[in-house]
């Protein structure tokens, strides 16, 4: 059976984990059309790990600080979500070239590079896990403070602005928030394809037409879904688990997509 192995029981509990903390992080990062840092705090984790590898430190703490790092700049020098692409891709230029830098000089942590860059969660162990439930509190922890001027900072900023709601302090936190997110992700999906469970189910929600909250629930339940059900199709056919839960994410997302919007094909074909 698929739970007679501990590494497999380690991998559920990781992926469960992850996956909430990244669809109800995800859907505010798609709210608020900042998918791009996401992708961007990626790659810094990944110069994160590759750093500390060099000095000899945890990777995976080392990604949680460079991540962490980086957040605030991009949330302190963006001044409105208009300019985060232009700082988000200045912070992506450096972490990449910081990542190469780091592997050229510690050739002998570019065998464990696949595993960050898509990801290994059948590598999870109990300590892992426990560090990764410890981020997954601080997140949803996290985001049930400052979900009240987040929600108003993402759908009316310059009513929230003229309110008093610092958007500045706001972003700084919720990008705070999403690095420690993205570092989960990369335990599970690695830094190329954090897209498949921050933004993917997240994505695939708003689509449809729900409150704010029952949308972010959802999208939780989705990620979790997808995460499970690739590690079931993984176990059964030896194929990566990776590739599995990015093949759900995408079929999930075009599957809604294509419902949602043939309705409104056919009747603008009858007018």
């Amino acid at each position: 059976m698929i739970f007679d192995y501990e590494f497999m029981q380690n991998a559920f509990a990781a992926s469960g984990l992850v996956g909430l903390v990244a669809g109800v992080v995800g859907y505010f990062l798609v709210l608020r059309r900042q998918a791009f840092a996401g992708h961007a705090l990626s790659h810094v984790g990944f110069a994160g790990a590759t750093g500390a590898a060099l000095l000899g430190w945890n990777p995976l703490l080392g990604m949680v600080a460079v991540t962490l790092l980086a957040s605030s700049w991009m949330g302190l020098l963006a001044e409105k979500l208009e300019d985060a692409d232009v700082v988000t891709a200045a912070v992506l230029s450096l972490s990449l070239g910081l990542g190469m830098l780091f592997l050229h000089f510690y050739n002998g942590f570019a065998s464990a590079s696949s595993s960050l860059l898509f990801g290994n969660v059948l590598a999870v162990d109990r300590a892992t896990l426990w560090l990764l439930a410890a981020m997954a509190v601080i997140c949803l922890g996290g985001m049930a403070i400052i979900a009240r001027p987040l929600i108003f900072a993402s759908l009316q900023p310059e009513v929230a602005q003229a309110r008093g709601v610092n958007r500045r302090l706001v972003s700084v936190l919720f990008l705070g928030l999403v690095a420690i997110c993205t570092t989960q992700c990369i335990q599970i999906v690695g830094v190329l394809l954090v897209f498949t469970l921050l933004v993917g189910p997240a994505a695939t929600v708003q689509q449809l037409t729900l409150p704010v909250v029952a949308g972010a629930l959802l999208s939780a339940l989705l990620a979790i879904a997808e995460a499970w059900a690739g590690l079931v199709l993984a176990f059964y056919t030896d194929w990566p688990t990776s590739f599995w839960i990015t093949a759900l994410s995408s079929s999930a997302y075009l599957a809604v997509r294509f419902a949602v919007r043939k309705p409104r094909m056919r009747q603008a074909h009858v007018h």
